[in-house]
């Protein structure tokens, strides 16, 4: 057995060197987007000399000898040298065979896949981009959003980035997984179920859609999964939070019970919070989000996860909020979520447009910061830093945001490794975090938050500009805490 890992761990060392070269000379490097550089030296210190790595783990091989013989011969097959190969990355348009599940104005909804031979991972992603509540709302988002209410434009291919990514360079833990990329025209939360009618005038079958992707999906490999991750970022966060235990019930309805269905929730832990300030509910940003829950659910024919709808019988619209939903979920769900987040801001009515925020504005936005951090506070799986951004699992720079020196694909891993651990009665693995939230209180102090730009000039800001640029008074701040100038700065810089 000994023998067999040294083997097996020679051919799959040798093939991510080997995909990683052939990205490169196929596709000129791992993404045509700049990427960021790396943090400050100041901040890694506490990390220790230890390089961060992600160790590969072949219990499954040990458990099934037939499987681990394939997966060589597969290995073997993409060691074949890149030039007499025309490596194909990018994820294929399929439409699904129930006809009768559509976009918002009955155009087939579909989905694109990128199969992995060999591999039992699967990674169903679901699309975010907000949501119409009415008839009048939802023409006005057919004629300037048109691409997320119908499939009529839909590209053939599509290419995966982040999580989404084939190069192991980008995606460490998920590059050898299926890739699925459901996009988002049912404009529902991924919630609806229900056809096309006169008086609505549109079709909401976003929760639909998931189950007949799924089912379609069996017959393309998925029935012998070991794993099916669905993830979503933004809307598709929420739609996580609400069709994770569905899809496990689905498949357990459909004798998959070996299936280990896992939801990874990015930029959807929304608050019901009150806004700043209140404006005419016209559309799904300037209205109250529980007021536009209120109305969508309604007009979709939403449904909800069964045991949420229990708790919170007659007032259903509770389980679209991520810590209220939460406790009756039976399935793990790792949740991703920037402590302040563009989107909650934008419908909380703080508009960060160039122009200094006000005092209160400037509390209202450290207060928010602090109640996700209640709500998240018995969330065992989390990451969470302290920046002002929205979605991040789809990003290439998704590997370089880190919390206590962590990045997310490396908490990712951990809770991974945490869950098969658990299920073989095992201990988790030390030094491995899973429950990561920052500490810092103001927007961006952690200094390997994305870059934030001037929406005027377009240039680069660090923490200190950026929250000059705001309003943020250091002489008074530091007057309030009793220490020079000079030093806060210094703090701010660090991330401290």
């Amino acid at each position: 057995m000994a023998a067999i890992r040294m083997v097996s761990s020679v051919l799959v060392l040798a093939l991510m060197q080997s995909g990683a070269l052939c990205a490169r000379r196929f596709r000129g490097g791992r993404n045509p987007q700049p990427r960021r550089s790396p943090p400050p030296p100041t901040y890694r210190a506490d990390r220790g000399d230890t390089t961060e790595s992600f160790p590969l783990d072949f219990t499954a091989v040990e458990e099934n000898m037939d499987n681990f013989m394939t997966q060589v011969k597969n290995l073997a097959q993409s060691l074949y040298p890149c030039s007499a190969q025309k490596l194909d990355y990018d994820m294929k348009l399929n439409f699904l065979e129930n006809t009768s599940v559509t976009c918002n104005d009955g155009s087939p909804a579909g989905y694109y896949l990128k199969e992995s031979r060999g591999s039992r991972r699967w990674l169903i992603f679901l699309e975010g981009g907000w949501y119409c509540f009415n008839k009048e709302n939802c023409d006005t988002r057919y004629e300037t959003m048109r691409r997320l209410m119908s499939s009529s434009t839909w590209p053939q291919t599509k290419t995966g980035t982040g999580i989404l990514s084939p190069l192991p360079e980008e995606n460490p833990h998920w590059w050898n997984a299926n890739m699925v990329f459901i996009p988002y025209c049912s404009s529902d939360v991924w919630s609806g179920a229900t056809a096309k009618t006169e008086q609505s005038g549109y079709a909401f079958m976003g929760s639909l859609i998931i189950q007949e992707v799924v089912k379609d999906l069996l017959n393309k490999g998925l029935n012998n999964a070991k794993v099916l991750l669905l993830a979503g970022s933004s809307a598709g966060g929420t739609g996580v939070l609400l069709n994770v235990d569905p899809v496990a019930e689905l498949l357990d309805g459909l004798g998959h019970t070996g299936i280990q269905v896992r939801g990874l929730s990015d930029s959807g832990w929304f608050l019901d919070n009150k806004q700043y300030h209140c404006t005419d509910c016209v559309d799904a940003v300037s209205c109250p989000p529980t007021e536009t829950i209120k109305r969508g659910i309604k007009y979709w024919g939403g449904v909800v996860p069964e045991r949420c709808r229990q708790t919170h019988e007659g007032e259903e619209w509770n389980c679209f909020f991520g810590y209220r939903v939460f406790p009756s979920i039976k399935s793990p769900v790792f949740v991703v979520q920037w402590l302040f987040d563009e989107a909650q801001l934008t419908v909380d009515n703080i508009q960060l447009t160039g122009q200094p925020v006000q005092e209160s504005q400037w509390r209202y936005i450290q207060n928010l910061g602090i109640e996700l951090r209640n709500t998240l506070k018995d969330v065992p799986a989390m990451f969470a830093p302290a920046c002002l951004s929205h979605e991040v699992i789809t990003r290439n720079y998704w590997i370089d945001v880190q919390v206590k020196g962590t990045s997310l694909p490396r908490a990712l891993h951990c809770w991974d490794r945490s869950l098969n651990d658990n299920r073989n009665n095992k201990a988790p693995p030390k030094g491995c975090p899973v429950h990561l939230i920052d500490s810092c209180p103001w927007p961006h102090c952690n200094p390997t938050c994305p870059t934030i730009r001037d929406q005027f000039t377009g240039q680069e800001m660090n923490v200190i500009q950026f929250l000059m640029h705001m309003g943020f008074d250091v002489q008074k701040m530091a007057q309030q805490q009793g220490m020079d100038p000079s030093k806060l700065l210094g703090m701010l810089s660090s991330g401290s």
